[in-house]
């Protein structure tokens, strides 16, 4: 087992280069927070080959302060890369800003104050540890998406590396003698270099399982969502309205089904084409959305026929989206679509505590089809 610091370095750096090479092949086909992720395990990886490699050449020389320069950029940049990664994952954009303001100044400075060992040692240590500091304060923020309990592992893992790094900084700078170069064996020295391999390990691991909670997320939705319009599908929709519909019964509350269906929907694909027929579609969500109050469950039922179940809704609520929708139609379908879009509907309210969301859907659909034969583009209530 390798008792040398150089040694435990180059085998942090070993470790760091599988990374960056097994991240994009074993994660495949990503989004952005995954690509920002990898590409901050690259210049990591990047950094500390440069780092080990300006041992190699002369100490001081022009050589030294690039290699040594360029190393801390890519480890400074590859964490304020994983802090934007780790802002995505946990539902929020992907801001970061003072992890990569850190980078900036940490690669800047370094570069100006090479000539003095102390203070590069302890800036450059000082404020990466600030660094970590900054994306364990991202991971510990609340999420704003269900995500697991890797974030903690990173939480501890960069706390612990944030401890040793901090530390070398301040023998650096303050105790020189004790920490003269890169490679002495200081205990802090080998502390910091087992952490960080360490470290790598956590990384990868907190890296895989928040991209395995992402997809399992984005699964969950094509479950639930309807593809083309983004509302509820058939099946999401009918769990969520049974739902609504007994704690309507056990509060006594109101509730109203809306049953919508497009009219001359298949005129538009014959004369238009299917891509201006599922242009119509998302166009009738999103005005549906618009026009629906906070709460309301909607969902393509099927084709060109939509749902709404609105909870503490009576007549004259159900009456009003019915208005406020077709309004909305009749002032932004032609400059949106090219021509008003209409639809037909039928109403159903809950009449009993016995009531079933399957008889409300079939007195809306009987409804449906009286407004359909009274000439379209008008609403009848069961």
């Amino acid at each position: 087992m390798p008792t040398d610091i150089a040694s435990l370095l180059f085998v942090l750096t070993v470790s760091m280069l599988t990374m960056a090479v097994a991240l994009p092949w074993v994660m495949g086909q990503v989004n952005t927070a995954a690509r920002r992720a990898q590409l901050g395990v690259i210049l990591q990886a990047a950094g500390w080959v440069l780092l080990l490699s300006s041992g190699l050449v002369e100490q001081g020389a022009w050589l030294d302060r690039s290699l040594s320069t360029l190393s801390m950029a890519g480890i400074a940049g590859g964490l304020a890369l994983n802090a934007l990664a780790f802002d995505l994952w946990c539902g929020r954009m992907a801001l970061a800003r003072a992890p990569t303001v850190i980078a900036v100044m940490l690669t800047v400075g370094y570069c100006i104050g090479f000539s003095s060992y102390p203070f590069r040692v302890g800036w450059a240590n000082g404020l990466l540890a600030l660094q970590m500091l900054m994306v364990a304060a991202t991971l510990a923020r609340k999420p704003l998406v269900p995500v697991g309990r890797w974030r903690w592992l990173l939480v501890g893992a960069l706390a612990a590396q944030m401890v040793v790094t901090a530390w070398r900084g301040v023998l650096g700078a303050f105790y020189t003698e004790a920490f003269p170069t890169f490679l002495t064996p200081h205990p802090v020295n080998f502390a910091f270099a087992i952490v960080a391999n360490s470290t790598a390990v956590l990384s990868l691991a907190g890296i895989l399982l928040a991209h395995r909670d992402e997809a399992a997320r984005a699964l969950e939705r094509l479950a639930t969502i309807d593809g083309l319009t983004g509302v509820f599908n058939r099946r999401a929709w009918l769990a969520q309205s049974k739902v609504d519909l007994a704690t309507s019964v056990r509060y006594g509350h109101p509730l109203a089904l809306l049953m919508i269906d497009l009219d001359y929907f298949k005129k538009i694909n014959d004369s238009l084409g299917h891509e201006a027929g599922d242009q119509a579609l998302q166009f009738f969500a999103t005005a549906l959305q618009k026009a629906g109050r906070t709460g309301d469950v909607i969902c393509r039922y099927g084709g060109e026929e939509f749902c709404v179940l609105m909870s503490h809704a009576d007549h004259a609520a159900t009456r009003a989206l019915d208005q406020r929708l077709r309004a909305y139609l009749a002032e932004m379908s032609p400059r949106k679509l090219g021509y008003e879009l209409s639809y037909s509907a039928g109403i159903a309210m809950r009449d009993s505590d016995r009531d079933t969301l399957e008889a409300m859907l079939r007195r809306a659909d009987e409804a449906l089809y009286s407004a359909k034969a009274q000439g379209r583009s008008r609403t009848v209530d069961a």
